[in-house]
């Protein structure tokens, strides 16, 4: 029941909108509605400014790491819910219970749940996320081949359980898929390319 419960409290953390609530208070408007229609911070940078693009990169973030350290506390540091913890709050954050189920693309919230589970892996995959982004001047090229490499990173510098590396197969798989778009402006070369400054004041 416990993990059951854990399970429950890391989606439901996931689907807090973030991005959707601060642009709300802050412009009155809907972030889904501008853009490239995400919630995430990405997009909440490029259409309404540094700051919000930055709290909701930190809050996305910080609720991964919650998700799955409340599930390692709840379940004394069991792999297998914690591992479940984190494809669970990125499952929330993909597919909010209070957007209907429109939701990001689960990255950031990725990245905060494997820093607690897999801090080295994640930090090396980081490295190749900056790499790519600097190298296309695509967040998005950054995302998928970050996503792409990270099950492989947990395998050779973690020596994981099987439950985490079955997660870090199962986040991969859910970030490449929510880019489905992304991948299909790169081949139309319509994909907005990442610029420092680009967000509204």
């Amino acid at each position: 029941m416990i993990p059951l419960l854990a399970m429950a409290i890391a989606y439901l953390l996931g689907a807090i909108p973030f991005g959707y609530l601060l642009v709300r208070l802050k412009t009155g408007g809907d972030v889904r509605a501008a853009g490239s229609g995400n919630i995430g911070a990405t997009n909440v940078l490029r259409t309404t400014g540094l700051a919000a693009g930055v709290a909701t990169l930190l809050l996305d973030i910080a609720k991964g790491y919650l998700a799955v350290w409340a599930a390692g506390r709840m379940t004394e540091n069991n792999p297998l819910w914690m591992s479940a913890a984190a494809v669970a709050v990125m499952a929330g954050h993909a597919y909010p219970v209070f957007l209907r189920f429109q939701g990001g693309k689960a990255v950031a919230s990725f990245v905060g749940a494997f820093l607690c589970l897999t801090p080295v892996a994640l930090g090396a995959v980081l490295v190749v996320f900056v790499v790519a982004v600097a190298w296309t001047r695509f967040i998005s090229v950054g995302s998928i081949i970050g996503a792409a490499t990270f099950p492989l990173a947990v395998w050779l510098l973690q020596e994981p359980p099987l439950a985490v590396l079955v997660a870090a197969f199962l986040a991969a798989i859910l970030i490449i898929y929510k880019h489905s778009s992304n991948i299909r402006r790169l081949r139309e070369g319509t994909e907005h390319a990442f610029r420092f400054g680009s967000g509204k004041p």
